[in-house]
This record gives C-alpha cells, structure tokens and sequence, in this order.
C-alpha cells in the first residue's frame, strides 16, 4: 500500500491492512452504505483498521463530515460479508463500502448529521462518477444482508442521495388499513410479492408461502423505501410502494398487482 493516495479528493487516508484483490479483476459497480453501529467514531476506525478484526470499508465518515480512506477502491474491503445481490454473492468484490459513523440500533440510533450527510453525497457522488455506478446499484448493508444487518437504517435519508442522482427511490405510499399479506400466508398475491422483491435483487425464493424469509426481506425494504414502519408486513403502503420501485427500474416489465 505504498504510495497510497486518497481516491476521493479532501480524504485523509488511515491505511487498514484488511482488504485483498477483487476476484477476478472485478471493478466496483455497487456502493454499499453501512453505519458502524459502534458508541464512538474512533472506536470504528481503529477496529476498522485493526487486523484482529478481519473487517475493513474503504471510507469512513464521521459527524463532523470527515471523510477517512482506509482501502483503496481499486482493492476489496472486507465490509458486506455474507451477502447477495442479483445473482452475486461476493458483493465486496463488486462494491466501494462506506462506513457512516452512527451508534446504532444497539447504542441509541440517532439522526445522520448535516455535515455528516453532505460528505456521504460528495463521497457517493466522486465515486460513482469514477465507476460509472447506476443509482439502482446504491445500497444499504441490510438490502444485501437482510436479516443478518440492518443497517444504515430507518434513519437514513435516501431521499438527499437521489436528488444526487444516487440510489432507486420512489416515494413512500402513506400507511392506510386494507388488506395485508403477512407470516402464513400463501397464494398468487404471495408469489407476486416475493417476484417483485426478486427483480429488485432481493435474495428469496418464490414459493407462494409468506415464509420468516419473505418476512425477513419485507422488513429490510421497508427498512430502506417504507420506513414509516417496519414489521415485515406487506400491507397496501408497503405493497404499492414496491410496486412503484420496480416500474421505475430500467428496461422494467409493465407489472400488475394480482
């Protein structure tokens, strides 16, 4: 890592020894954002950078708006572990990750700050325009992971990233009572739901049954495009507003609601 010079312009870079070739010359066409979900921003980037810790992202951002590069993007951190996306289950070979210094679920999740914010959107932005990233291949840890992560969270505004030109967002259809599709479930309307998450890049199996893994993905989309509530119940917001995100992706089919 001799010579390490900062991918994006204002970084400072803090080399972590976690990060090795990206399989098969594979260059970056996904970003993953993450948060750390630790109590201290310092506490994150000396695990970050610690070799006992076998992780790594290529950037950190801080409250403040500090941007730190760890990996360079031509390399493969160690930020998504087990995860997939359409198809693809080495996702840290195919992505930048970006580590967004939050404490988390476990420590008291709070608002994402100002400063902290513009940073993670001149960060994306830098990025995507070097690897000619597509919006709909920006990505929450816990679209790739669903279940086993859940970050950045409810909290994030996805929003500010797509007047950027960053990420697949449509607006979230307002919570209203009707029907629902929820845990035991079956049927025609099951398996429409379960095709519709698949073509996003969802990873679940299409099998008519409201299973605890349909739930498990429910919840990571509502998470990222329907936060007003997360349950894992596919009600008439949720529902609409996946059907709206999949109309909106490119080349997509004219889909219908059973």
């Amino acid at each position: 890592m001799s010579g390490f010079v900062a991918d994006h312009q204002g970084a400072e870079v803090r080399v972590s020894p976690n990060f090795g070739l990206r399989a098969n010359g594979q260059q970056p066409d996904m970003i993953i954002l993450h948060y750390t979900g630790m109590e201290t921003g310092q506490g994150a980037e000396e695990w970050l950078c610690n070799p006992a810790s076998e992780v790594s992202s290529h950037y950190l951002v801080h409250e403040d708006g500090r941007v730190v590069q760890m990996v360079r993007e031509s390399d493969r951190a160690w930020h998504a572990g087990k995860s997939f996306w359409r198809g693809v289950t080495d996702i840290n070979s195919y992505s930048v990750g970006i580590e967004i210094v939050n404490p988390g679920h476990a420590f008291g999740y709070v608002d994402f700050p100002e400063p902290q914010m513009a940073s993670v959107v001149d960060l994306c932005c830098g990025i995507a325009a070097r690897h000619d990233i597509r919006p709909e291949r920006v990505l929450a840890h816990s679209d790739v992971a669903p279940g086993r992560k859940v970050d950045p969270g409810e909290k994030f505004d996805w929003r500010r990233l797509a007047q950027h030109g960053l990420g697949q967002f449509v607006e979230p259809e307002p919570l209203r009572p009707g029907s629902v599709l929820k845990y035991g479930d079956r049927g025609i309307r099951v398996q429409t739901l379960q095709s519709m998450l698949a073509m996003y890049g969802y990873a679940i199996e299409i099998s008519m049954e409201y299973d605890r893994q349909t739930e498990t993905v429910v919840s990571a989309f509502q998470r990222h495009f329907r936060p007003a509530l997360v349950d894992g119940i596919a009600d008439r917001s949720t529902g609409a507003t996946l059907l709206k995100l999949v109309r909106s992706l490119p080349n997509c089919m004219n889909w219908e609601v059973a």
